[in-house]
């Protein structure tokens, strides 16, 4: 399993450090892009959802391309 954890900067080290003590969790550090994207994709995904339930109106892609 994966998670993406989201920590205020002045308790990560503290929770990597105590993450990195179990012999069964890999850490990985994100650059900020890499975090901003996949938070996009993430936003982008939860509305498409929405779109499908019928809770958010989507725009064509002939709309969205003029």
């Amino acid at each position: 399993m994966k998670l993406l954890l989201d920590i205020k900067d002045d308790k990560a080290p503290f929770i990597v450090e105590m993450l990195k003590n179990f012999k069964y969790v890999k850490t990985k550090r994100l650059t900020s892009y890499k975090a901003n994207v996949l938070e996009g994709l993430k936003e982008g995904l939860d509305e498409m959802h929405l779109i499908k339930q019928g809770k958010l109106e989507g725009i064509s892609a002939k709309d969205l391309l003029s």
